[in-house]
């Protein structure tokens, strides 16, 4: 079963102050991925990707990029994993939340 890329996305309270921080460790921000203005943004360092977004949920998630988030649901759902948030629709992107035995939260987002 392939993930896809993996990202944490980081609840921030001051996202310029966030951006900043992460810029003195090495992170660029994505060009295309959101923005200060907009609340929200992807950072990159070499394989390592963070998102920072001020706002939008209360706690850090662990994110995977799969190419097929409802392949990935099926399996486990079929395995007894409960979901949060299951996908929607048949085709095109679609995304499924769960929480992890000690609540961590855990998305899988397709687009």
């Amino acid at each position: 079963m392939e993930l896809g890329r993996f990202s944490v996305s980081l609840s921030v309270k001051d996202i310029a102050k966030s951006k900043a921080f992460y810029e003195a460790l090495g992170f660029k921000a994505h060009p295309e991925c959101g923005s200060v203005q907009d609340k929200w943004l992807i950072l990159e360092h070499g394989t390592t990707i963070i998102g920072l977004f001020e706002g939008m949920f209360e706690s850090n998630i662990l994110t995977f990029n799969p190419t097929d988030a409802r392949i990935i649901e099926a399996h486990l759902v079929k395995n007894g994993v409960e979901m949060q948030t299951s996908t929607q629709g048949k085709t095109g992107p679609a995304h499924c939340v769960l929480q992890d035995p000690d609540g961590n939260t855990i998305m899988f987002d397709q687009f």
